[in-house]
């Protein structure tokens, strides 16, 4: 099974946001089997999400604009990097597990 790591920049609203999610390398009736936990976080904060991978035939604007993943927004972006410089360097960990 292949799955891909989304993270995209893009503005929610008037905010600047970044989104990352998975999307699975198949149909949708067989990402229904998987579940996948991501994470984000430093400084003793983090932020997770957990949820079902999308088909890759769903396109990456289809689950941007439906906010299905994991939403960071950019002053806890900066946070999380430990930068004021506006230098991103975040570290996004995962795990993926097939459901019985």
């Amino acid at each position: 099974r292949q799955l891909c790591l989304h993270f995209e920049a893009f503005q929610l609203g008037t905010a600047p946001v970044y989104m990352a999610f998975l999307r699975f390398m198949g149909d949708e009736n067989e990402t229904k089997k998987f579940s996948y936990g991501l994470e984000v976080g430093a400084h003793s904060r983090k932020l997770t999400w957990q949820g079902i991978p999308r088909s890759i035939r769903d396109g990456h604007r289809k689950v941007r604009d439906s906010q299905d993943g994991l939403i960071i927004p950019r002053n806890m972006a900066l946070f999380f990097s430990g930068s004021d410089k506006e230098e991103l360097k975040l570290r996004v960990t995962g795990r993926i597990w097939r459901e019985e």
